[in-house]
């Protein structure tokens, strides 16, 4: 009979597999929508970031990984409407700014630490980079464990923002060094 106990626990378990996460929007996170990535998310999730082999795989899976948790969002919130920089949406209900998809980007970053998906990167506090006033800009964070640098490559581990406010809602987020990135760096070059 014990064993019987053993496959409700079991049942109970794989029933419950799923994430509420908190998505903003319409800028400054003024809105927000709760939605719900199921087992087969989570699944799918824990595929595709348990194939890198090495912190730069993994930096590449996360942009991809953010991409698929936003476009699952679109499906259960009005963020499908965003598209890639302020200007696109303008107006739109659902619309992102920088600040909507830091916020946003660090939850579903903290959901992936916490599911153990995350092996060569921890994740921080958004950042923000200072340009002119009006061009502030804020990013999720997530900094290389040392633990993952192999010892004949030496060196500090680094620190990526991983920015998907660049891109259309779905589309894989922008990884990139946070020096690169406080530089101005964007993924369609220099801003």
């Amino acid at each position: 009979m014990r064993w019987f106990g053993g496959v409700l626990l079991l049942c109970a378990l794989s029933a419950g597999a799923e994430e509420r996460i908190s998505v903003c929007f319409n800028y400054g996170c003024l809105t927000q929508a709760e939605v719900v990535f199921n087992d087969e998310h989570l699944r799918e999730l824990a595929l595709l970031l348990g194939e890198a082999h090495d912190a730069a795989q993994e930096r590449a899976a996360i942009g991809v990984a953010v991409g698929r948790l936003l476009g699952w969002a679109g499906e259960q919130s009005p963020i499908s409407a965003d598209r890639g920089g302020n200007y696109a949406d303008d107006a739109v209900y659902g619309r992102m700014d920088c600040i909507d998809h830091s916020t946003t980007t660090t939850r579903l970053l903290r959901m992936m630490e916490s599911q153990g998906m995350l092996r060569y990167h921890r994740v921080l506090e958004p950042v923000l980079r200072h340009r002119v006033v009006i061009f502030d800009h804020f990013s999720a964070q997530i900094e290389e464990i040392e633990q993952a640098i192999p010892a004949a490559e030496g060196g500090l581990p680094g620190r990526y923002v991983v920015d998907s406010w660049f891109f259309d809602n779905g589309q894989p987020a922008a990884v990139m060094p946070l020096a690169n990135w406080q530089a101005g760096e964007s993924p369609n070059g220099s801003e």
